[in-house]
C-alpha cells in the first residue's frame, strides 16, 4: 500500500500553500489549522486509514472540516476543495512564491493589476519597469525585486524541481511500486540518485516480467495531474506541482544496466562505455554485451558490470564525472562516510518550532545507535527562541535523564544562537559559557553585503563559547538564495578558532553547499553532518548530510560525529 502519511501531509502542505494565497494572509486561520493537522498527522503513528472522522478530529490539532478532507482524500483520493484551489492558483502563480520579498497581497495585485501569472511574466514586467508605476510598491520595491530573482536565478533554472520536493516525491512512487504483484525492483535514478539539490525530471526503474499492473498502479497515483506518454515500457507524467516523472519497466535481468544507464550522469556514462568498447564490448541499458557474438556479459546489477569493466562499485553520487572513474582505477575513491556518533543540531518542543519532546529525541537517537546527542533549542533571539530561564529548566531535565541513560548515551545541553548583523550573540558570555555545545547560526539580515555577512560570522566564530557554525550560508533550495560570504576567509577563520562548520542535512538546505564544500576540502576544517531535526523522525536527515559530504567528496577523517566516541568527547572537552 502507498504511503497514505505521506499523501495526507502533502495534501495538507498544498491546502495551506493555496489557502495562503486565496486569502492573502499566511497567519489566516484556515492556514494555521492545516498547518497544526500536519504537525498531527506527522507525529501519528498508527495506520490513518483505519480512523474515521471522529477519530481523527481527537488528534490535537484537527478541527472537523479538515479531519473530513482527511478521509475525503483517503477514501476517494481526490479532496473538493483543494480541487477548486489549484483552478484559482495554478503552479505558475505558486512558483511566484518562492521569490524573497513577494508576499501573497502584493502578488495578488501582480496578478490583477499587471498580468502575472509566472516568473516569466514577472520578468518581463520587471523588464518593462511597470512595477514602479504600481501603487504601494514603486522603484525601490522593483529594484529589489528584481534583485531577489537574479539572486535565485543563480542558484540554477528555476524549472527544476529542489530536492526536497522531488526525494518524497520519488520514495512515495517507489514504495507504491514495490507493492505491485510481480515487481522484483523498484528505484529511482537520475540526478536524484545522485544526489543532486535539484532535478529536471524524476526517473523510475522498475523491474518487473509483465508491465501493466505497473503502469496502472503508476497512472492511479493521486499526484498525477496529467499523461504525456504511455508505452510498454515508458510512461510520463506531470504532477500537480509541475514535476515530470518518467516510469520505465524493465525485464528482471536487465535491472542492473538500467539502473546504471538512467544513473548517469551522462559524462561518466560516456566514459563507461569507451571503457567497455576498449574491451571489446559494448554497454547501453540492456546490458554489457560482447561486440562479437552478442554473448551478455554483465546485466542484473550495477556492481557485475563495474567488476567487467574492472572498476570497483562507485557510489551514484559520485558519477558526475568529476574523476571518480579515474581514482577508481587508481583505487583512490574516497572512503565511505563512517556510521554516525551522534546529531549535535536539533530541537525539542522547548522551541517554538520543535514538535517531540526531549525524550522522544533521546529515545529516536538511542534507536539509531548514537552515543553522544547535543540538544540545541533556540536562543532569544529567534523567533522561536527562549529566554534563559526556560533553557536553565530543561538543564535541569537534562540531568535527571542523564542519570537514567548511564553510559549509553552522552547529552549534551546545548543551544543554537543566533548571529546578529553585527555577529553578536543572544545571552552573555557568562552564560553561553555554561552550555556543553553552542552553535551559532545567521536567521535573518539575509540582505547585507559580501563584506558585512562575513564580518558577523567570523565574529562569532572568534565568540570563546561557539563550537560551530550551523547552516553557514542559510539558503534555502529554490527558495531563498545564499547570504554572500567570502569562503576563503571563513574557512581561515575556522582554522584559526577550531570552529567546526556544520553540514545540514534538512533537504531544503544542505548547507554547506557542494560548492562551499569544495572550496574549503583543502583546509584543515572539522565539519559535523547534523539532522537540524525538530521531530524525532527527522533525525534521519544525518544521512542526507552524509551522501551530500559523500558527493563532495570531503574526507571522512574530517567529520568529528564520525570519529569513535571517546575521540569525540576528546575533541569537544579540548574545545
Amino acid at each position: 500500500m502507498p504511503d497514505r502519511k505521506t499523501e495526507v501531509l502533502e495534501m495538507l502542505r498544498e491546502l495551506a500553500e493555496l489557502t495562503m494565497l486565496d486569502e492573502q494572509d499566511p497567519q489566516s486561520f484556515r492556514v494555521r489549522a492545516y498547518e497544526s493537522a500536519s504537525q498531527a498527522i506527522a507525529a501519528h503513528a498508527g495506520d490513518l486509514g483505519a480512523l474515521s472522522v471522529k477519530e481523527l478530529q481527537k488528534l490535537e490539532g484537527i478541527g472537523k472540516s479538515t479531519a473530513e478532507k482527511i478521509r475525503e482524500l483517503l477514501d476517494s483520493g481526490k479532496v473538493a476543495k483543494l480541487e477548486l484551489l489549484r483552478g484559482k492558483h495554478p503552479p505558475g502563480v505558486v512558483a511566484l512564491l518562492r521569490i524573497q520579498g513577494l508576499g501573497p497581497k502584493a502578488l495578488q495585485r501582480l496578478r490583477t493589476e499587471l498580468g502575472v501569472q509566472s516568473i516569466d511574466d514577472l520578468r518581463r514586467v520587471l523588464a518593462e519597469k511597470r512595477l514602479r508605476n504600481l501603487a504601494g510598491f514603486g522603484q525601490k520595491s522593483e529594484e529589489k525585486l528584481a534583485q531577489s530573482l537574479a539572486r535565485l536565478e543563480a542558484q540554477g533554472p528555476l524549472e527544476r524541481t529542489p530536492i526536497s520536493v522531488a526525494l518524497p516525491l520519488a520514495e512515495r512512487i517507489v514504495a507504491a511500486l514495490r507493492d505491485v504483484p510481480g515487481v522484483v525492483h523498484a528505484e529511482f535514478c537520475g540526478s536524484l540518485r545522485r544526489f543532486c539539490e535539484t532535478i529536471g525530471d524524476v526517473d523510475v526503474i522498475v523491474a518487473a516480467a509483465d508491465p501493466g499492473p505497473v503502469t496502472q498502479a503508476f497512472l492511479a497515483m493521486s499526484f498525477v495531474d496529467r499523461v504525456l506518454g504511455q508505452g510498454d515500457s515508458k510512461t510520463t507524467v506531470v504532477t500537480r506541482r509541475g514535476t515530470q516523472v518518467d516510469l520505465r519497466v524493465v525485464a528482471p535481468h536487465q535491472i542492473g544496466a538500467a539502473l546504471l544507464y538512467f544513473t548517469g550522469s551522462k559524462g561518466h556514462n560516456i566514459k563507461l562505455r569507451m571503457r567497455a568498447l576498449a574491451r571489446g564490448l559494448t554497454l547501453n541499458e540492456y546490458a554489457l554485451s560482447r561486440i562479437e557474438g552478442g554473448q551478455i556479459v554483465a546485466g542484473e546489477t550495477e556492481e557485475q558490470i563495474y567488476r567487467a569493466l574492472d572498476l570497483p562499485f562507485i557510489p551514484p553520487q559520485l558519477r558526475e564525472d568529476a574523476g571518480e572513474i579515474e581514482a577508481a582505477e587508481r583505487g583512490a575513491l574516497p572512503p565511505a562516510i563512517p556510521p554516525l556518533t551522534g546529531d549535535f543540531h536539533l530541537h525539542t518542543t522547548v522551541s517554538g518550532d520543535g514538535r517531540s519532546t526531549l525524550e522522544e529525541m533521546v529515545a529516536a537517537a538511542v534507536a539509531r545507535g548514537y552515543t553522544v546527542l547535543a540538544v540545541t533549542d533556540h536562543a532569544e533571539g529567534t523567533v522561536s527562541g527562549v529566554p534563559r530561564e526556560t533553557l536553565l529548566a530543561q538543564r535541569q531535565r537534562f540531568r535527571a535523564l542523564q542519570a537514567t541513560l548511564g553510559d549509553k548515551l552522552r547529552l549534551l545541553h546545548g543551544v543554537e544562537l543566533n548571529i546578529g548583523p553585527a555577529g553578536e550573540l543572544d545571552y552573555d558570555l557568562e552564560f553561553r559559557r555554561q552550555f556543553d555545545w553552542c552553535l551559532a547560526s545567521v536567521h535573518d539580515h539575509f540582505d547585507l553585503d559580501r563584506t558585512a555577512q562575513t564580518r558577523r560570522v567570523v565574529a562569532a566564530m572568534q565568540d570563546p563559547a561557539v563550537r560551530m557554525i550551523g547552516h553557514l550560508s542559510a539558503r534555502m533550495i529554490g527558495g531563498r538564495p545564499p547570504i554572500e560570504l567570502d569562503l576563503d576567509a571563513i574557512g581561515a577563520a575556522a582554522e584559526e578558532t577550531g570552529t567546526a562548520l556544520e553540514i545540514n542535512g534538512a533537504l531544503p538546505r544542505l548547507d554547506l553547499s557542494e560548492e562551499a564544500l569544495r572550496r574549503l576540502r583543502g583546509r584543515n576544517v572539522t565539519f559535523l553532518l547534523d539532522s537540524d531535526a525538530h521531530r524525532a523522525d527527522e533525525l534521519e536527515r544525518a544521512r542526507y548530510a552524509g551522501l551530500h559530504a559523500a558527493r563532495a567528496w570531503v574526507d571522512p577523517q574530517k567529520i568529528a560525529n564520525g570519529w569513535p566516541r571517546q575521540r569525540l568527547l576528546d575533541w569537544i572537552a579540548a574545545g
